[in-house]
This record gives structure tokens, C-alpha cells and sequence, in this order.
């Protein structure tokens, strides 16, 4: 008998840290499906996370984010990506516990490059840098939190990312 379906591994960090890109190419890496919470939360609401925060706010997007978590951490067997701000629900992080979890690291100026100033990221709308800079700082201890490795990701490519981890998670076993 098989246990639970678990992630080989969860990533986690803030917009722009690389969570796709590199999921994508850890994915590869291991021959496995990549998955991330936020894509989960627009097919099941049939519609963008900016228009989600727009007719039925934030509030409502998290309850749709804990669901989509909560599902993705007990099928997902492959690379798991979380939104930005899954960590800042208590369940989330709770739900983490036990799991092979990756923070991206990036600093700021990496972020605002990769981000753009905003397109499709409803919490940057408006003062896109100082809002970034905001959730940066309010959410990296949360990060560190969760987070069972940490991997720097300014001036790197996402296959370099991607190669770090696999050698982390090779040698976690």
C-alpha cells in the first residue's frame, strides 16, 4: 500500500521569485508534472485572479487559495508552486509542516524586473514598487517560515535555479 501523494517539492516566494519559471524547468529536471495554486484557483473560478480580486475581493481569493493549497499539497506528486501570499493564511503554513519546501529568495530590484510594474497583479496596481517592496518585507519571515531551503535567485537563470534545487532535493533523498 502507497502513502499519501505528496510534492516532491513546494516553492514558495514573493512575485517575481520565479516560481513558474523555475517549477517548470525543476519539473523537467524530474520528469514530473509541474502544478502551480494560482492557475488551480483560475480554472476552478473560470476566470483571472484579477478579476477574482476585483468582483469578489481579496478576502474571498484566499478562501479559494486555502481550498486550491489544501488540495494541490494531498495530489500533487510532482513541483508545487504556491501563490506569493498563500503563506500569509495560518492553515497554509500549517499545511507546509512536513513538506520539502523551497523559498525563492530574490531582492527587489530582480523582482521589479521580472514582475514588470504590475500587469496582472492585482496588489501591485497602484505604486507598484513601494507596494512590492511592502509585501517583500511583510512576507519573507513567513517565507523562512515554511521554508525548509532557501535559494538565492538574483542574476541567475531558472535552469541554474532549478539544478541547485534538484541537488538539494537529491541529496535530502
Amino acid at each position: 500500500m502507497t502513502g499519501p501523494t505528496r510534492p516532491l517539492c513546494v516553492l514558495v516566494g514573493a512575485p517575481g521569485s520565479g516560481k513558474t519559471t523555475v517549477g517548470l524547468a525543476l519539473a523537467e529536471v524530474f520528469g514530473v508534472e509541474f502544478r502551480d495554486t494560482d492557475a488551480d484557483i483560475e480554472r476552478r473560478a473560470g476566470k483571472p485572479i484579477p478579476e477574482i480580486f476585483l468582483d469578489e475581493g481579496e478576502a474571498h481569493f484566499r478562501t479559494l487559495e486555502w481550498a486550491a493549497v489544501s488540495a494541490a499539497l494531498a495530489s500533487c506528486s510532482g513541483v508545487l508552486a504556491l501563490g506569493g501570499g498563500a503563506v500569509l493564511a495560518e492553515e497554509n503554513r500549517a499545511a507546509l509542516a512536513g513538506h520539502r519546501v523551497v523559498h525563492l529568495s530574490v531582492e527587489l530590484p530582480d523582482a521589479v524586473k521580472r514582475v514588470g510594474l504590475g500587469a496582472g497583479r492585482p496588489l501591485l496596481a497602484i505604486n507598484p514598487r513601494a507596494t512590492l517592496k511592502h509585501l517583500m518585507d511583510q512576507r519573507r519571515p513567513l517565507y523562512a517560515e515554511v521554508a525548509t531551503a532557501t535559494v538565492v535567485t538574483d542574476g541567475r537563470t531558472p535552469e541554474e535555479i532549478a539544478a541547485e534545487i534538484a541537488q538539494l532535493l537529491r541529496k535530502d533523498g
